[in-house]
């Protein structure tokens, strides 16, 4: 098995950055929130939390290539609200 980027495990979240590719998004479920971890090209990570149960259900059953529109619609609709 590869190491994961990212473990969930009763504790808590594991990040491992480098096992992350820069400019990638890295998620997971952990107590009804997703984890989005994202690493940018100078090498800081970046780290979100989204609680709407609406966005936590679509991203739970979903495959894990579909997640990402997921994520992009999601984060287009609240850059809108913030204007």
């Amino acid at each position: 098995m590869m190491d994961s980027a990212i473990e969930v495990n009763d504790d808590g979240v594991k990040v491992k950055p480098e096992l992350m590719e820069n400019e990638k998004f890295y998620h997971c479920i952990f107590k009804d929130k997703v984890i989005l971890v994202f690493k940018d090209h100078q090498e800081f990570l970046n780290c979100f939390e989204i609680e709407e149960k609406e966005i936590v259900e679509k991203i739970k059953s979903s495959k894990d290539e579909d997640i990402h529109s997921i994520l992009e619609s999601y984060i287009e609709k609240e850059k809108l609200k913030k204007q």
